[in-house]
């Protein structure tokens, strides 16, 4: 399953005009999303707000992730306080899956935002957390902190935004969305044969592990006659019929 490195801002000095800082609400943004992530199947590690952008982007790289997903918000330039909107999704020029995932973000948070025309996939070689991981990555500034209208809209809309964030990465890895739901024990029903747990919700996905008549498992979330599951660590999809919620 895909594994990604999730690294909400550390900048708990940026403000925002509605109060609360940008290190606060995107990592409330973070929790949102980490639910979407895991019922989807894609598997996260986080940073903490005692890291730097130094130390997540080196955590990043001491791990064998398949993308970096840096989650920030705004500030217009000095002068210009509070005049500026839009959102916009950073990509290392050189790195084509990060352009993909970036075009994703931008497209899938436009549907949502006030300004659809304000959003945006641009690249970037001043920024550490796209052009320094070695996974492809993205660090996308989610609307404007000192912009009351655009703060507002962030801090009304987490839980959207999370969903459209997870939305953009079930796309980037070919993953249906599935929505989470809270967490409950389920036990295998299958007489005479093991359950498969599988990479994708179809016959057709890789079997990651198979668990036997009477395992009892966590299910995380449900969609289309599938369940993802944790089995003993493995999360991966496996059908709802031969599981029996208890």
């Amino acid at each position: 399953m895909p594994n990604i490195y999730l690294s909400p801002s550390t900048q708990e000095a940026n403000l925002y005009v509605t109060g609360g800082s940008e290190e606060y609400w995107m990592n409330i943004l973070a929790d949102e999303l980490e639910p979407w992530l895991t019922a989807s199947g894609i598997r996260y590690t986080r940073n903490t707000p005692q890291m730097t952008a130094g130390s997540s982007i080196r955590a990043s790289n001491a791990g064998n992730y398949d993308f970096h997903l840096a989650l920030h918000s705004n500030a217009a330039p000095e002068g210009r306080y509070g005049e500026v909107q839009g959102i916009i999704a950073f990509y290392a020029p050189n790195s084509a899956n990060g352009r993909k995932a970036a075009v994703l973000i931008a497209e899938n948070l436009s549907t949502i935002y006030a300004f659809p025309a304000g959003a945006r996939a641009q690249s970037t070689t001043s920024l550490g957390e796209v052009t320094r991981t070695r996974a492809p990555a993205v660090l996308v500034e989610i609307a404007y902190h000192d912009n009351a209208d655009d703060a507002n809209w962030i801090t009304s809309n987490l839980g959207l935004i999370a969903e459209k964030l997870a939305l953009s990465m079930t796309e980037y890895f070919g993953l249906p969305l599935v929505p989470p739901m809270t967490p409950q024990t389920g036990k295998v029903a299958l007489q005479n044969e093991n359950l498969n747990i599988r990479s994708y919700p179809s016959t057709g996905g890789r079997i990651l592990a198979s668990a036997p008549n009477g395992a009892v498992l966590t299910v995380l979330g449900s969609k289309n006659g599938w369940y993802t599951v944790n089995y003993n660590g493995t999360v991966g999809f496996a059908s709802s019929d031969y599981i029996r919620l208890i």
